[in-house]
């Protein structure tokens, strides 16, 4: 039976929809993050449980030197739902991503930052989106209403670059236009129309461990949505705004990271369009945000 999704106003109404009777996998990576992995876990535990029969929580160590660790085993303990796999040392977001991915066990998957930075408390509501659509794609906006083929991105690219737009997007406004103009780039080299690459994202799990990832860096959540899209399936944005880490320290803005992705973006992007050698050839369509 599908159960038709109520207002997203109506929180009672989606509060009273039964668990997603889909096992769900939900992954996390985690590198010197002992200040917030006990407050990550019980969010996480304490979602899950309310909205889903059956899941897991993948945790990758990422060869952390604090006690992430160990707080992580002794939840483990408790809960032998987390799952819990260390790297031998420091690999950085993509390749941990990557391997949390191969390590899914259930029909769908999703990750969250550790520092639990997008707002997935509507999570029995996206999981629903499954049964109609074959990929559910969180946005940190909505789609912007204005008409004409010509004014169109021209509106959305001053939207994106907005004050009150950065502002939201990101802790500080030189890390939100990081994001953004890393946005603005992907979106011009690879022609995915979605509103959003660095988000959460939820899968059907066998579909993306088919994908033979090729980039290392963070660059990763982009190709997943990239080659997808590119396989012709459909994606459905849902509203996924942006929460600011309040404890340690973020790791994705420092300037190895975005040399990393940088360079994942311009090798694959010659190889995929200027060179044409994409394995995936008809394209998918999106579903925007209501």
């Amino acid at each position: 039976m599908t159960y038709i999704i109520p207002p997203i106003s109506d929180s009672e109404a989606i509060e009273s929809l039964p668990k997603f009777d889909k096992s769900v996998s939900l992954l996390c990576w985690a590198y010197n993050e002992q200040t917030i992995i006990g407050e990550f876990l019980d969010r996480a535990i304490i979602l899950m449980d309310m909205s889903v029969q059956d899941y897991e929580i993948v945790l990758i160590d990422d060869g952390s030197t604090d006690n992430t660790l160990k707080i992580a085993q002794e939840y483990q303990r408790t809960n032998p739902r987390l799952k819990i796999y260390p790297n031998g040392r420091n690999m950085g977001v993509g390749i941990s991503s990557r391997r949390a991915i191969q390590l899914a066990s259930k029909e769908y998957l999703f990750w969250q930052t550790i520092d639990w930075c997008y707002d997935i408390g509507k999570l029995r509501e996206f999981l629903e989106h499954l049964k109609s659509y074959d990929i559910v794609q969180g946005a940190r906006r909505r789609p912007v209403n204005v008409q004409g083929k010509l004014v169109k991105p021209i509106a959305a690219i001053f939207q994106l670059f907005g004050i009150k737009h950065l502002t939201r997007r990101s802790d500080t406004v030189s890390k939100a236009l990081v994001s953004v103009i890393n946005y603005c780039l992907i979106r011009a080299l690879f022609q995915v129309p979605v509103s959003d690459y660095q988000n959460v994202t939820f899968y059907p799990t066998k579909w993306i461990q088919s994908i033979e990832f090729e980039a290392r860096s963070s660059f990763v959540n982009p190709e997943g949505i990239i080659k997808s899209y590119w396989n012709g399936m459909s994606i459905k944005e849902v509203a996924i705004n942006f929460i600011a880490r309040t404890q340690g320290e973020a790791k994705g803005t420092r300037i190895n990271a975005i040399i990393a992705s940088l360079w994942d973006i311009f090798r694959l992007w010659f190889k995929w369009v200027i060179l044409n050698r994409r394995k995936y050839l008809s394209n998918g369509r999106v579903v925007r945000c209501d």
